[in-house]
């Protein structure tokens, strides 16, 4: 699909606030109201742009989290295939690198998440997983790294979030017949529960639509305390996310860029700094799965 400028700056805002109003959106772009709705809604049809509500995962239980290199006897794309299955992977890619599938894990707690690696472990094709576990994330495009601070959710906010991750731009009045409730209770408790941090309302998008094609994955090993470089790390405008990790590496994360060349002069800066002793990478060649609306499957 062939976006022009205009289309690009109303996916960028979307990315940052996926419910903002049509009007707000038109004034931000320089479109008439109907203009912005009618590109907006093209993006949406053609499949390269979703707008969903992507929930806290403590608000979920969701309380580990992995990233898993798995290496492959034969083709990769059928393992792929068989893991994207799985409920507890939100992400699943083909890659050019040693491990030919990187995925992650999102699991209500650490019982839960060592029975879904064995069972990726026991898949036919699987030659090898090594997982990385995440203890902290730094950068994330989609999620809230704060804890939320709405303690109690009902059965209403429940249904809510659920209609959010299916339709982010959902409307007011369609939102509260589903959930049903008045138009104006419906807007507080939505307002409520995006501004306390338990569901962010963001556009997903294919890398390419952006032109930020190339999307290369990274592992660190570090010598030396790991909070300082971490940090310098996640303010790079080509490192669209990053987690502390255990594991092979303390640091995992993604460069997204628009020329390999990009790629590789961001890891060069990487490899220059003095406390990383070695930089692993690999590229992804083809996103397999990318839903973050995994409540249901551990409600």
């Amino acid at each position: 699909m062939d976006l022009d400028h205009t289309d690009l700056a109303i996916v960028r805002e979307l990315q940052t606030d996926g419910r903002l109003t049509y009007e707000t959106l038109a004034q931000r772009v320089g479109l008439s109201r109907p203009a912005t709705r009618m590109r907006v809604q093209r993006l949406l049809d053609s499949g390269a742009v979703r707008v969903v509500a992507i929930v806290h995962p403590a608000v979920r239980g969701l309380t580990a989290t992995a990233h898993l290199a798995i290496g492959t006897r034969g083709e990769a794309a059928p393992v792929a295939r068989e893991i994207a299955a799985m409920p507890q992977a939100p992400f699943v890619t083909l890659t050019g690198g040693q491990r030919p599938v990187m995925a992650e894990l999102r699991t209500a707690g650490f019982s839960e998440l060592d029975r879904a690696i064995e069972r990726i472990r026991s898949l036919p094709g699987v030659r090898s997983v090594d997982p990385l576990i995440t203890t902290r994330h730094l950068k994330d495009p989609y999620l809230l790294t704060d804890e939320p601070a709405v303690d109690h959710l009902d059965d209403v906010d429940e249904k809510i979030l659920d209609e959010l991750e299916r339709d982010g731009r959902l409307p007011f009045a369609e939102l509260a017949e589903r959930a049903g409730l008045s138009a104006g209770a419906t807007r507080a408790r939505t307002l409520r529960l995006l501004e306390g941090g338990v569901a962010k309302v963001v556009a997903l998008v294919r890398p390419d639509v952006l032109g930020i094609g190339f999307l290369c994955g990274f592992a660190v090993r570090l010598q030396g305390p790991t909070d300082d470089v971490a940090a310098r790390l996640a303010s790079w405008e080509r490192v669209s996310y990053l987690s502390t990790c255990i594991g092979r590496a303390e640091l995992v994360g993604t460069i997204s860029a628009g020329s390999l060349g990009s790629v590789l002069a961001t890891l060069e800066e990487m490899r220059a700094c003095a406390e990383v002793r070695e930089v692993e990478s690999w590229l992804h060649l083809e996103l397999v799965k990318e839903r973050y609306d995994l409540g249901a499957a551990h409600s």
